[in-house]
């Protein structure tokens, strides 16, 4: 018995040992800027992680910088999440901010935390803090990066504009009024920032995810997934991007539209009568412009909120390109019988981007922003289509060797390339060099099994 009751004694000891050592780890008081103290409250799994490295000696201490530090080196992403809730002087608390555990050159983990006061007031982030969390670079870098809790290598880093570009093609800003008794309007209003897929592109949308570290990915059909943004906190660091790094299709009037039904929605708008009326007049000028049968009988009134003023449709980098040809792009290999050549048909390859026809004047820029290709105009939209042998060959493949393409649009291009390069070895002019190109294509786009 007194045995027993020495090792549970022991056991409670260090228990107690190490709850009172976590807890001083954990419960950060650290001063910002002019405020009396920011207290880490709201613990996540990923709390814990930082702990152990705390604790292993790892993490050696925590430092604050300030914003202008940070934007000069944009380029690193999030990698997990910190809840933190700031005390005012009177004693108030601001609703919890997400704090975003960046890396950076050096060594350091970097955890920002977003301070915006007054939600879309303006379009500057009023002030940013970060907490760099100093580690040993042994630990954190070698000659392949990785993981800091995976022994997995990293994934790339998407370029910003190579994000907006790929939202400029995929991407879709969406307001959902819905009927629910517990409002006293009647209705649910609901914005979310959402992109959809095929589940092949599953990898690329979690790269997205892990790019603006807000949101879920979740499954909408067989073969499709989405990622969706809907909290209001989340939706600030959408709308925070697409201030910097801009959509330049039609979209953008989209864009336009949903930041002033958030807006609306950020000061409690939604929630009375008049507000609502906003929201569903900025809704019937969305996207496709339809409302459904019973908003139309409910909001019989409703006039459709102007579309904004037109907007520069300006590439400020070819990674937007790389994004939008991720979303809209082909690279396709064309055969087609012909009696001009010895084995009694050709190839040729096209590179394509499709858009709807209110897109018509961006596709057109492209042919003076690339110096080839030109337009077609179908019906309801237009095709961009560069198929001379030197400007693929030497125009746009070393555009994608530069910019790279992160879906599974960037296998297609690996085959593309390597049947440019037999067409420039005249390879395609033998039967053994055409069966090959016949091989590679049969695999290629919708035919890819994956």
């Amino acid at each position: 018995m007194g045995i027993a009751l020495f090792i549970v004694s022991e056991a409670l000891f260090f228990l107690g040992i190490f709850w009172a050592y976590y807890h001083r780890v954990m419960w950060i008081e650290t001063k910002l800027r002019g405020h009396p103290k920011a207290l880490i409250t709201k613990l996540f799994e990923e709390t814990l992680k930082v702990a152990l490295l705390m604790i292993k000696g790892i993490v050696t201490s925590l430092e604050i910088i300030g914003a202008n530090q940070w934007m000069g080196n944009r380029g690193s992403k999030s990698d997990s999440h910190i809840s933190v809730k700031e005390q005012r002087v009177d004693g108030f608390s601001i609703s919890s901010r997400y704090c975003k555990v960046y890396s950076m050159c050096q060594g350091n983990l970097v955890i920002m935390h977003n301070n915006i006061k007054g939600l879309f007031k303006d379009n500057t982030l009023q002030k940013t803090y970060f907490i760099r969390l100093k580690l040993f670079k042994p630990y954190f870098y070698s000659n392949t990066q990785r993981s800091l809790f995976s022994s997995k290598p990293m994934l790339p880093k998407l370029n910003p504009y190579y994000v907006t570009g790929f939202s400029d093609g995929e991407g879709c800003f969406y307001l959902a009024v819905s009927p629910n008794t517990k409002y006293k309007t009647g209705f649910r209003v609901k914005a979310s920032f959402q992109i959809g897929v095929h589940i092949r592109d599953l990898a690329l949308l979690e790269q997205i995810k892990l790019f603006f570290a807000v949101g879920q990915i979740s499954k909408l059909g067989p073969e499709s997934v989405q990622y969706r943004v809907s909290a209001l906190e989340d939706l600030r660091v959408i709308v925070n991007h697409f201030e910097i790094f801009s959509l330049i299709t039609y979209k953008k009037y989209d864009y336009l539209l949903f930041k002033q039904a958030l807006e609306l929605i950020a000061q409690g708008k939604h929630l009375t009568l008049h507000g609502l009326n906003q929201i569903v007049s900025i809704k019937a000028s969305l996207n496709s412009k339809k409302i459904s049968e019973e908003l139309k009988l409910t909001f019989s009134d409703i006039v459709p909120t102007l579309i904004p003023e037109a907007i520069d449709k300006k590439i400020e980098s070819l990674h937007w390109l790389a994004g939008f040809t991720d979303g809209e792009g082909c690279f396709f290999i064309a055969l087609k019988k012909s009696l001009q050549y010895k084995l009694g048909e050709t190839v040729w390859l096209r590179f394509i981007l499709t858009q709807h026809v209110k897109d018509k004047n961006l596709l057109e820029s492209l042919i003076y922003t690339l110096n080839c290709g030109r337009y077609i105009p179908k019906s309801g939209y237009g095709e961009f289509i560069v198929e001379k042998f030197t400007d693929i060959d030497k125009k746009v493949i070393p555009i994608f060797e530069q910019f790279k393409l992160h879906g599974v649009k960037s296998d297609n291009f690996e085959d593309f390339k390597k049947v440019a390069l037999m067409m420039g070895n005249k390879h395609h002019l033998t039967r053994k060099g055409l069966d090959e190109i016949k091989k590679i294509k049969g695999k290629m786009n919708k035919n890819r099994k994956y």
